[in-house]
């Protein structure tokens, strides 16, 4: 045995040099196969060894273990395909390789050794046989395009009568890893090949273990979770069927298989699943998939390599997509959305230990995002697919938003701490991008399918939808809050291929230049959020959550407050220290090249201090209530403060003035409200100060957020000439223009000043 070690370790170590062993290929051959022959029981692991009875040193040389020879006989043959697979050795060790693998093959029929290993009572061996198999298994499609026989017809026994054990983990393992290298690779018709050969087997695992019907689940539950293997086994269920269901996404070849639609079939097991006694991560990973079939993204990480299907051709993923928005809606009618568990966070990264101490521990944000984008997604799905209007179908709607919330509220969402209803959205989306946008653009077909169905329009559009937390304008209003206004921020989401915002940018600014009444409105109810936040923590003296006389019964506390006081920065968003700090980091430098124009983009060290400028002694709450932001700013110092003016009409961005700040506030000042001037905007003369006038509510929130799309307009307007843009956004820029128009034409008085 330790003769056959050494062999086989020197082998690898020239194959881990670029070499060629000492042995011929035959030689090479046949010191594998021993490794190959199964596992030695512990108690005669030693029996053969002649060593043991000298008792002598050299005893120690015979100390591998028949476990250690399959180990790395594993590892060598796995070298061995991946090497002829990748085609990166010198053409005389490839030669040699392509003999070893020949003689393994045909005269050792190594296949059947190894899926032998698949039963091996030690996880590891049996796992490194899986991973050596699939190897194994993709460098014989590459190369001959044929499927091997005998793990084949392993795999398909073991499937059509299913246990939870090594065996069968191991089959589902090398599937899987099959399944991914050839989605990688691109392989679309050898996959369809195996895919096609596997489809039948695969239908009756599946059948076994997510059966249709509840109490066949409850049987199956018996049966095996009450064994060791289950959790195993169930999260190898979970890898596979990810990766049947993207590479139905990534590579569709005419009609889908069933094999490739059983996400879609098991739907409503998947979902019992999510809330039965299985353990927490199990259920977790069952509603991540869930979630990621809706949303197209199954499979991201097996298909990161694999362009996604410009045209699928399978007709029936429309109706599956529909059949499974249709099985998570009936789910929620039956209450479903009460059992499914959500612990609290763990207190680091991918561990299960919780904070000493902590009274309030944050729930897990990961399964709350994954359950509520599942519905919304579900309702996007239900709402596209009932066309017209239907006032039965916008009061279902309006239900299941509410049952979210309650379901958000019970497992631990601060929503009592906002005090407008549409701030869940950022309570909950503002720390994953993707989700955030995939959510923005749920809740935009919503809302607009309410206001056709219900016959609502501008205003009273825009109270039903706030009434419910699902006012899209409120949402873009508080992901510009989010980012301080930060026109960079949304320049690298335009750019980025990571999350929908481009096509959900484009909707909501098409919906905006037909809603500008609703629009308004959102801007004083955020503002009006904001200064109840702003006089809560000038009442209490830090930002303690809304006592108690404030609450009304519904998801947050009393939203009317009055609209004459002053507008503080978002209660999500810190209001000094965020606001420099989202400014200062950006994916991008845009204004770091030789070509681009010199931006100040920074806020400096003085402005932020300015920014976070304590109240003097001389002024009352109620003084400070009826000033502006900046113009306590103002009162404070002693110093002017440069107000940010609507933009009158597009105008050229070669043709703006440049003017230099001539003090740290007036530097900080500029970050925070930019001056028209600066962003390329028409400064008006004779203008009044902020602190000199009062603006009529949510004029301040519209001004910025008009002031950041200016902003943006034209920075992709410099990169679009000077051919550095992505793609063409000659819409996009008409989009933008168009709102700078609308909004000068709904405020004249901010351009005749």
């Amino acid at each position: 045995m330790t003769n056959h070690f050494d062999s086989v370790c020197a082998a690898y170590r020239c194959l881990l040099r670029g070499s060629c062993p000492s042995q011929s290929p035959g030689d090479l051959a046949a010191a594998v196969v021993p490794g190959l022959c199964g596992v030695v029981p512990v108690r005669d692991r030693h029996s053969d060894c002649p060593c043991q009875s000298k008792g002598s040193s050299d005893s120690q040389s015979c100390s591998v273990t028949s476990s250690e020879l399959s180990c790395v006989t594993l590892t060598l043959l796995d070298k061995i395909s991946s090497s002829l697979m990748s085609q990166s050795m010198p053409p005389e060790v490839s030669s040699y390789l392509m003999e070893v693998h020949r003689v393994l093959n045909q005269e050792m029929h190594v296949m059947a050794k190894l899926v032998h290993q698949f039963r091996a009572e030690d996880q590891l061996i049996s796992h490194l046989a899986a991973k050596t198999v699939s190897t194994y298994i993709v460098c014989e499609l590459q190369m001959s395009g044929t499927l091997n026989p005998v793990w084949q017809q392993t795999c398909v026994q073991v499937f059509h009568k299913p246990s939870p054990c090594n065996e069968l983990e191991a089959c589902m393992w090398s599937l899987t890893d099959v399944l991914k290298k050839l989605l990688k690779g691109c392989h679309e018709e050898i996959l369809g090949r195996l895919l096609a050969a596997f489809d039948p087997s695969l239908s009756a695992l599946y059948s076994t273990f997510l059966p249709q019907e509840s109490t066949e689940l409850r049987q199956c539950e018996v049966d095996f979770t009450n064994t060791g293997h289950w959790e195993t086994t169930a999260c190898a269920l979970l890898d596979l069927l990810e990766v049947l269901t993207a590479s139905r996404l990534t590579c569709p070849a005419g009609v889908s298989l069933q094999s490739q639609r059983l996400t879609v079939i098991h739907a409503s097991a998947l979902l019992r699943m999510a809330d039965s006694s299985l353990k927490y991560f199990v259920k977790k990973r069952v509603l991540l998939l869930l979630k990621n079939t809706l949303l197209h993204k199954a499979g991201e990480d097996a298909a990161s390599g694999a362009p996604s299907a410009s045209g699928p051709t399978d007709k029936l993923l429309s109706a599956d997509m529909m059949a499974l928005a249709d099985s998570v809606l009936q789910a929620l009618s039956a209450n479903w959305l009460q059992r499914v568990e959500v612990e609290a966070a763990a207190s680091f990264f991918g561990g299960s230990s919780r904070a000493r101490g902590d009274g309030g521990q944050k729930p897990d944000y990961v399964m709350l995002r994954a359950v509520s984008l599942l519905v919304l997604k579900a309702m996007e799905l239900k709402i596209l697919s009932a066309g017209g209007a239907g006032v039965g179908c916008a009061v279902e709607v309006h239900g299941y938003l509410l049952a979210l919330s309650g379901f958000l509220r019970q497992r631990g969402v601060p929503l009592k701490e906002a005090s407008h209803r549409c701030c869940w959205f950022s309570l909950l989306f503002g720390e994953q991008d993707d989700d955030m946008m995939e959510a923005a653009k749920a809740l935009l077909s919503m809302f607009q399918h309410h206001r056709r169905s219900s016959g609502l329009h501008g205003v009273a559009a825009a109270e039903a939808a706030c009434a419910s937390g699902g006012n899209p304008h409120c949402h873009f209003l508080l992901l510009l809050h989010n980012i301080s206004f930060d026109h960079s921020i949304l320049l690298d989401f335009l750019i980025s291929s990571e999350t929908c915002f481009l096509e959900y940018f484009v909707r909501y600014l098409k919906h905006l230049r037909a809603d500008w009444a609703g629009f308004t409105f959102a801007c004083q109810r955020i503002e009006v959020s904001d200064r109840h936040h702003a006089l809560t923590a000038l009442c209490d003296g830090d930002a303690a959550p809304l006592s108690d006389k404030h609450e009304t019964g519904t998801w947050f506390g009393q939203d009317q407050v009055q609209s004459n006081l002053s507008v503080q920065p978002t209660a999500l968003t810190p209001a000094g220290d965020d606001c420099s700090l989202t400014r200062g980091l950006r994916l991008v430098d845009y204004g770091s090249s030789e070509e681009s124009d010199i931006e100040d983009m920074d806020v400096s060290e003085d402005s932020q201090e300015t920014g976070r400028g304590n109240m003097g002694p001389g002024l009352s709450v109620s003084e400070e209530g009826r000033l502006s932001g900046l113009a306590v700013k103002q009162a404070t110092s002693g110093l002017p403060v440069f107000t940010a003016q609507a933009e009158c009409k597009p105008s050229d961005s070669t043709a703006r003035a440049q003017t230099e700040p001539s003090s740290a506030l007036e530097r900080g000042t500029r970050g925070l409200y930019p001056l028209a001037s600066q962003s390329g905007q028409t400064s008006c003369p004779n203008t009044t100060p902020l602190s000199r006038r009062m603006p009529h509510p949510g004029s301040e929130t519209c001004t910025r957020a008009v002031l950041c799309l200016s902003e943006l307009r034209e920075v992709v307007m410099r990169l679009q000439m000077k051919k550095l843009f992505p793609y063409n956004p000659l819409s996009l820029l008409k989009l933008l223009a168009q709102i700078e128009t609308l909004n000068c034409s709904h405020n004249p008085s901010e351009g005749n000043k």
